[in-house]
């Protein structure tokens, strides 16, 4: 391989790394969220940028995971919903578990799911191909991104302090969401923008 040749070759082969890492990169605390479309539990299609003029919290979520069954079981999750929704708060659920796997279920399994533990999300999305959670770099169940009215970043992260399965440490813990919606009513900056999430790991397809 000629000098001239092995040079483009290294070239590109930085371009590539750079693209790949650029597409795997994390989204950034006070810049814009990434935007989608995806179906929801309602047989529609929603788009983030239809939400511009509203707070939204992104809850990744799996019915099956342990972490997640702690913090719905118990109510935590089902209140925070309640709490955000009295502050005009669109929480939408995100399912990114690929078909087969852990955590997928169809609209109305999704629907009757909530149903049964008393939860009320604005909506449900699907992402069954992983675009979305790959595309806010989402690792686990449960993990909440909060963007502001403008579609900005101001949140992404754990539910609460303590990264157990186990009920009886939801009332140690620091609950992060509750703070940062308490702190978003009072016209206040989310003083903990980003915290370490815990749970079980997304079931992407790959």
């Amino acid at each position: 391989m000629s000098q001239k040749h092995f040079s483009s070759f290294i070239f590109a082969s930085l371009l590539l790394v750079f693209a790949t890492f650029s597409a795997q990169a994390e989204p950034v605390i006070n810049q814009p969220a990434p935007l989608f479309s995806a179906a929801t539990a309602d047989g529609k299609t929603l788009n983030l940028a239809d939400l511009h003029g509203k707070t939204v919290i992104l809850e990744w979520t799996n019915h099956e995971c342990p972490f997640v069954k702690k913090h719905y079981e118990s109510g935590n999750i089902p209140n925070l919903q309640k709490q955000a929704a009295a502050q005009g708060v669109v929480w939408l659920q995100i399912i990114s578990s690929a078909a087969g796997k852990q955590g997928f279920v169809d609209g109305e399994t999704a629907k009757k799911v909530n149903a049964e533990r008393g939860a009320t999300p604005a909506n449900t999305v699907f992402d069954p191909e992983g675009t979305i959670g790959k595309l806010y770099a989402a690792t686990n169940t449960p993990q909440f991104f909060i963007i502001n009215p403008e579609g900005v970043l101001l949140y992404k992260g754990a539910i609460d302090s303590i990264p157990s399965a186990d009920q009886t440490d939801i009332a140690k813990a620091e609950n992060y969401i509750s703070e940062a919606l308490v702190e978003l009513a009072a016209g206040k900056s989310i003083s903990k923008n980003t915290t370490k999430p815990y749970g079980c790991t997304v079931k992407y397809a790959s």
